[in-house]
């Protein structure tokens, strides 16, 4: 039986048990916050990092896999003929305000202004960190379709994207792009919410079905082996697959998954290339910046193939495995 999200009426609950509070409470967070040593901020400015805009713009062909890493959880993924964008932040602080927030460590490596054609928006969830209203009341007006999990697409609506271009899913429900070309809204375990408010919408992961290629896209969630055992059944195995690595800690470890997780989501999805995502841009947790990364190095078996690029550099995910080493740099 698939698992399912559960909605009371006001709010969307997760299939396991999900705390989102820290076990020892949150003046244990505070102290830590004030007195941890660890170097949660690069301490010289990184970048510039810039990508090619005008090979991206250039016509996908009909059997490509590629993905840019724009930072964060925001990709450009070119397959089968296809543009998509993952995520799209642009804004300088993942919060509320742009006077306040995490900061991002390096400016986006591709302007907004200078995104090839998309074919489609898709969105995992509406935390700062994933949804930002700026980077979506520019795309809106470009008349790109935008896909996304019941509920977000409230937000969209509001800051001016017609009706029309919004597509909203429940997990496991899909959408036909072409006779050949799908996507489907799938599990996640994580939260949603903005300012005071907390799941009344859905969070989600996504797979893109094209008639080559199939692409995972996690969004956030914590360790879900059900879940990630279902999909991976169901849709995998994936030509590539994208998962977050970041923003991880022992006290919220029902909603993130860290560099281990993810190394073990990545064997119930069914393997292939693995393009770590949510980390290196925004300080959103107690972890040393460079930890995520380094961690996954540690932990992944020799047959794990690695995707590691550099902010903006397009990777052809047939050319195998690849690590830049940029945040050593």
């Amino acid at each position: 039986m698939q698992v399912q999200a559960r909605y009371d009426g006001k709010v969307y609950h997760n299939t396991l048990p999900t705390s989102v509070s820290p076990p020892s409470g949150y003046g244990a967070l505070l102290k830590r916050y004030l007195f941890d040593r660890a170097e949660r901020e690069p301490k010289a400015p990184l970048g510039p990092f810039r990508a090619d805009a005008a090979a991206l713009a250039a016509p996908v062909p009909a059997d490509a896999l590629r993905v840019t890493w724009l930072g964060h959880s925001t990709t450009l993924i070119e397959i089968d003929g296809r543009r998509f964008l993952t995520d799209p932040v642009w804004s300088e602080r993942a919060s509320p305000s742009q006077l306040v927030g995490p900061k991002r460590f390096f400016a986006p490596p591709l302007p907004l202004d200078k995104l090839p054609k998309l074919d489609a928006v898709i969105l995992s969830h509406d935390h700062y960190d994933h949804l930002d209203s700026a980077a979506i009341r520019w795309l809106g007006k470009t008349g790109v379709p935008f896909f996304c999990p019941l509920g977000v697409g409230a937000h969209l609506r509001r800051w001016g994207v017609p009706a029309a271009n919004i597509t909203e899913r429940n997990w496991w429900q899909t959408v036909e792009l072409a006779p050949d070309f799908t996507l489907v809204a799938t599990p996640a375990r994580h939260f949603s919410g903005r300012g005071l408010t907390r799941n009344d919408t859905l969070w989600a992961s996504w797979c893109l079905l094209g008639p080559q290629h199939k692409v995972f896209f996690g969004g956030d969630s914590g360790p879900f082996d059900e879940g990630f055992r279902q999909i991976g059944a169901a849709y995998g195995p994936f030509d590539l697959v994208m998962l977050e690595i970041g923003a991880s800690d022992p006290e919220w470890a029902n909603i993130h998954l860290g560099p281990d997780n993810a190394l073990a989501a990545h064997q119930l999805l069914g393997g292939g290339p693995l393009l770590p995502l949510h980390w290196g841009t925004f300080n959103l947790a107690f972890h040393a910046w460079r930890q995520p990364v380094q961690r996954l190095l540690e932990a992944a078996a020799p047959d794990v193939q690695l995707l590691l690029p550099a902010p903006g550099q397009r990777v052809d995910v047939a050319n195998g495995p690849l690590n830049s080493q940029w945040w050593e740099r």
